[in-house]
């Protein structure tokens, strides 16, 4: 043990760890890590401090087996903007780490994986975000720029319906197109969809090529969605969860990141397969409550309230000290976002037979527009960039190990 600390407080002094000057001396300078083919040097406090709690971490490796990120440390010894970049997104904020730690605050050293990690994988949200002005506007009023998005479109959507007649009509049997005929919302939710899917897609092609993968063969393809789609870290490396408020272990987080998520992917397929049904079939809207894309769209919709309200609550109870404060907006913005367009898609289901169809449509296709608007530059970003790293991690540990030094 006392040669373990003698090794930490080596890195310690090398990265700058005591955050004082000593008194009457001179304060260390941070050492600034390049690895060879990086573009440019970490030179933010917070990858600073990320390059800090890894070599302690590697000289410790007491959580080796806790997730992918402690193996992949260990087939480093230094730590570049890239790597730092890819540690980040392959941390998937379980807690489970800080509460095992013998080194974690108060303790002298101040080891915070969680935190560290959180704090850069904001920072490469943005860094790798296309446009990059969009990215940084987004993360520093998350909360307040996504309800003002989704009701500036509504907004306007309803002043659309009112120009047309009145805001209430007679019924029209759940009819949208005559409220905003079909080649119109085609259009306009087509060219936010594709700007979303350009920018997603410009934003992960750069982190991809800034942390040279290498190249993906058919196992690791297949190792990395099935981590993803089941979202195995976040049983916290024991199959018991995650630590939130306490040391107590629960699964709460990983249920609602399910619900959440499949919800998303059931009302992607409603939209997909009644695409399909209206150009392929000639079938078109409105479709009967016992149709496919209205049972898919219902049970993405109860996902997407049951889902991101638990992750609200999670995110309201949690304790500061696993993850970056900063953030908070952001995260707040996308649960709002979702709990909108799933509460007021699901109040249109139920009310499109009446006369405040128009409306209730407004009300809805605003929130939908403004997610679609926000998703490369948010919380969603965060699942593309880890599925990347995790794609990266079943990469690279089916290589030789550079430096023998630990068991993948």
């Amino acid at each position: 043990m006392k040669q373990l600390e003698a090794l930490v407080r080596q890195a310690n002094t090398t990265l700058n760890l005591d955050h004082a000057a000593p008194a009457g001396g001179m304060k260390e300078t941070p050492v600034k890590f390049v690895r060879k083919g990086d573009t440019l040097a970490p030179t933010t406090e917070d990858e600073t401090e990320v390059a800090r709690v890894m070599q302690i971490c590697n000289a410790c490796r007491y959580c080796e087996g806790f997730c992918a990120v402690f193996p992949a440390m260990t087939r480093r010894l230094e730590f570049g903007k890239a790597d730092i970049n890819y540690l980040a997104n392959l941390c998937h904020n379980c807690g489970a780490c800080l509460h095992a730690c013998q080194y974690a605050p108060p303790h002298e050293f101040a080891v915070n994986v969680p935190q560290a990690m959180a704090k850069v994988r904001k920072q490469t949200y943005t860094d790798y975000a296309w446009p990059a002005a969009l990215g940084t506007l987004y993360q520093r009023n998350g909360l307040t720029l996504s309800l003002a998005t989704a009701f500036g479109l509504a907004l306007f959507l309803v002043l659309a319906v009112m120009s047309t007649g009145s805001l209430f009509h007679a019924p029209l049997a759940g009819n949208f197109y005559a409220i905003f005929p079909h080649n119109t919302l085609a259009l306009m939710f087509g060219v936010v969809f594709l700007f979303a899917i350009l920018a997603l897609g410009m934003g992960v092609s750069r982190f991809w090529r800034n942390v040279s993968p290498g190249s993906a063969s058919g196992p690791a393809v297949a190792e990395a969605a099935h981590d993803a789609l089941r979202l195995r870290y976040l049983d916290g490396g024991h199959g018991k969860g995650c630590n939130e408020s306490s040391d107590a272990f629960t699964l709460a987080r990983r249920r609602f990141h399910h619900f959440t998520f499949y919800g998303f992917l059931l009302c992607f397929a409603a939209t997909c397969v009644a695409t399909f049904y209206h150009y392929f079939l000639d079938l078109h809207a409105p479709y009967a409550y016992t149709s496919l894309p209205v049972v898919l769209g219902t049970l993405g919709g109860i996902g997407l309230i049951v889902g991101p309200a638990g992750l609200f609550w999670l995110n309201v109870q949690r304790s500061p000290l696993h993850g970056d404060a900063a953030q908070k907006p952001m995260d707040r913005g996308f649960i709002a976002l979702l709990l909108l367009v799933s509460i007021t898609g699901l109040a249109l289901l139920v009310g499109r037979n009446t006369s405040a169809m128009g409306l209730l449509l407004a009300l809805h296709l605003g929130p939908v527009m403004a997610l679609f608007l926000t998703l490369p530059y948010g919380k969603f970003a965060h699942g593309i960039f880890r599925s990347a790293a995790l794609l990266k991690w079943n990469i690279e540990k089916r290589q030789p190990n550079p430096v023998q030094m630990g068991a993948d």
